[in-house]
């Protein structure tokens, strides 16, 4: 099959997966190029057979890539509903007439539905009218009921989960926090939605079907042990870790989670979703939760714990004269030594020789300016490979010029060899 080519400098951004085949069931704006990643993997393929690896698999953006490259590779993720979406994403070569029937069984039985509202939180309340969320309980209740354990089932469950957004009046920020207080000038009937996403989908599986290469695997996982995937396996890694500027994984994703009832508000995203994942973001350590000196006389962090040290008491320094006191000093401490940790695990992956690319950017909570990538690198040195190198493809943090956060700042690829 042919392979779309990515923008280039797009690398890090979802942007282009909205077009390709796949890709764009799902919109995870946190995810990156999956035409980059195809075209990293084309290329590496030309010099020797790739195993490719994802300790960050998100929605499964590597995943599908390495598969329409027809190379092996294996995905982890902790993240439960962003591992849902991938595993649902994968499933897109189940025969396109097994999936439509599917569909179409369900929108049936949806419309003869009677709904059933009292049952839903607040938040789910105040992001639809009382008419789409009649319509969404009925999918929603249709899609249960025929669930098992089919390709085709997770496919049905996925395109449900790709309307909740479009249905909903409600605006949502960049980064998919949800704006309450906002109204979205074009909302989709639910049905209607539901239908045009299958057949999106539909489209998408004809075009890929019949293609005959490795499936990916995919495991519910944290890459911090990589404890369900194979030790000295893999010559290839292909991924973006989570930022450290505060981006919550576990909020981005509060609208869904609630809809299907896996939390009932937000005090449960810290025990159903944030204790599993690499702490990068404040909600993660606050100071109750976090010893400070512990954690920064970890071993794992002897190559930067100098510099690492003098960042952390600087930003601690600034929080007490900012409104927020947000806990910056802990988080940054906290995602180098999970990074730290993340690295001596792909290591053990890791077969010799051996390449990691990851797509990541610098930061500057407070202003404060940490340095990742060679922070990163050091780590990864320390792990046990070899040499690192940093691809810049853009900058960042320029339309905050003229306000209060004025340091630029960068992304690109980190490369590490191994």
């Amino acid at each position: 099959m042919d392979l779309p080519h990515f923008s280039e400098g797009a690398s890090g951004t979802f942007a282009d997966n909205a077009r390709l085949p796949v890709h764009r069931w799902f919109r995870y704006s946190a995810g990156f190029s999956g035409a980059w990643a195809a075209d990293v993997i084309r290329r590496e393929g030309k010099e020797r057979d790739v195993r490719v690896f994802d300790p960050f698999a998100g929605s499964g953006t590597t995943l599908i890539a390495a598969e329409q490259c027809g190379a092996e590779c294996w995905g982890i993720d902790p993240h439960p509903f962003v591992a849902r979406v991938a595993q649902g994403k994968l499933a897109y070569r189940t025969s396109p007439d097994v999936f439509v029937d599917r569909a179409k069984r369900v929108l049936a039985s949806a419309r003869r539905r009677t709904p059933a509202l009292d049952s839903y939180a607040p938040l789910i309340r105040k992001c639809y009218t009382d008419d789409a969320l009649a319509q969404l309980d009925c999918l929603r209740r249709a899609v249960e009921a025929q669930a098992d354990d089919s390709e085709a089932s997770l496919l049905v469950w996925l395109a449900l989960a790709a309307i909740l957004r479009p249905t909903s009046h409600v605006g949502t920020a960049n980064w998919q926090y949800l704006l309450p207080s906002r109204r979205k000038a074009r909302v989709q009937e639910p049905f209607a939605a539901f239908d045009d996403m299958t057949s999106t989908m539909l489209q998408d599986m004809r075009a890929t079907n019949g293609l005959d290469t490795p499936r990916a695997k995919f495991t519910v996982d944290d890459a911090r042990s990589c404890e369900s995937v194979p030790a000295d396996t893999f010559n290839l890694v292909v991924t973006s870790p989570p930022y450290p500027n505060n981006y919550d994984y576990a909020d981005a994703t509060r609208l869904e989670l609630t809809f299907f009832g896996e939390i009932k508000g937000w005090g449960d995203l810290q025990d159903n979703i944030r204790q599993h994942l690499l702490r990068s973001c404040t909600q993660h350590v606050p100071d109750h939760a976090v010893d400070l000196p512990a954690i920064l006389s970890r071993a794992d962090l002897d190559p930067i714990r100098d510099e690492l040290t003098s960042v952390c008491k600087e930003l601690g320094e600034v929080r007490l004269t900012r409104g927020g006191k947000k806990t910056y000093h802990n988080l940054v401490a906290c995602y180098f030594l999970d990074l730290a940790e993340v690295w001596h695990a792909l290591r053990r992956m890791c077969s010799s020789p051996s390449r990691v690319c990851f797509v990541i950017g610098d930061s500057a909570p407070y202003g404060v300016y940490v340095p990742v990538i060679e922070w990163l690198g050091k780590l990864a040195l320390s792990a046990g490979f070899k040499s690192f190198h940093f691809e810049k493809t853009r900058d960042r943090n320029t339309k905050w010029k003229n306000r209060k956060h004025r340091v630029p700042l960068c992304e690109g690829r980190l490369w590490v060899e191994g």
